[in-house]
């Protein structure tokens, strides 16, 4: 496969970048993404140009990392697939593809494809855990939890943190990834001793860190690597709503 790529290039979170248009030549549609990519920064080192800078680690589709637009669609065309699962041959001879970085003023640019994704991680250290003594570990069955409370805390945990959610939603929002760690400790009884305080401090941090409110536009879900549902935003507001009274707060 031979195809045209227009890949955003940006030497600095302070400078002005620009789309620069490059030729991937002899692609085999075997394979990845990223493999992609790293076939045509190998031309482009030997030509003496800076390589494409873009993020990843595992590229098993479990770390989040690998963030990035293309073709407008985080992540790519495929649904349910990061960039580093994602392969070419969802794509044809002679395309072209557009690739961008996550856009949302909570994600500055560090270098071309790569994003500061550290507002996900303080969101999580604002009250995405349990910090209360369990005492030891127990039997398997020693806490009941009803088999849907279970499955439903099972499917929030599925998500990755990759921030997809907040790159396809039109107000930068990370409502659906906040809704799914509250949602995944707040099933679970070890999670409802701080349910409350959890809620309304991820909450704060959330507006804090920049992002945007949730218009139910659903391109969350749409975008999510895991197919996060937006029913845990739901729950996330129902969650609010209940801990207001003991935050002695009202409603904004």
């Amino acid at each position: 496969m031979d195809l045209t790529l227009h890949v955003w290039r940006q030497k600095g979170p302070n400078d002005k970048g620009k789309l620069n248009t490059y030729k991937a030549t002899d692609i085999s549609p075997d394979m990845s993404f990223l493999e992609m990519l790293d076939v045509v920064n190998e031309g482009l080192i030997h030509q003496g140009i800076e390589p494409i800078a873009f993020d990843h680690d595992c590229r098993e589709g479990i770390c989040g990392t690998c963030s990035q637009v293309i073709n407008g669609d985080p992540h790519g065309p495929q649904a349910k697939t990061t960039v580093c699962q994602l392969h070419m041959r969802q794509f044809k001879d002679g395309d072209e593809i557009y690739i961008e970085p996550w856009r949302s003023r909570a994600f500055p640019v560090i270098r071309d494809l790569v994003v500061d994704r550290g507002a996900m991680d303080r969101l999580v250290q604002a009250g995405g855990y349990v910090s209360v003594s369990t005492g030891g570990v127990p039997d398997a069955n020693a806490i009941l939890i009803p088999k849907d409370d279970a499955e439903t805390a099972m499917d929030a945990a599925e998500c990755i943190g990759c921030g997809a959610c907040v790159a396809a939603c039109p107000n930068g929002s990370a409502m659906l990834f906040v809704a799914a760690k509250v949602g995944q400790l707040a099933k679970l009884p070890q999670g409802r001793t701080e349910a409350a305080s959890r809620v309304c401090t991820m909450t704060d941090a959330m507006l804090k860190e920049g992002f945007g409110n949730c218009s139910n536009h659903y391109d969350c879900e749409a975008a999510c690597p895991k197919g996060i549902s937006v029913k845990f935003i739901a729950q996330l507001n129902r969650e609010y709503l209940m801990a207001l009274p003991k935050a002695g707060k009202t409603k904004a």
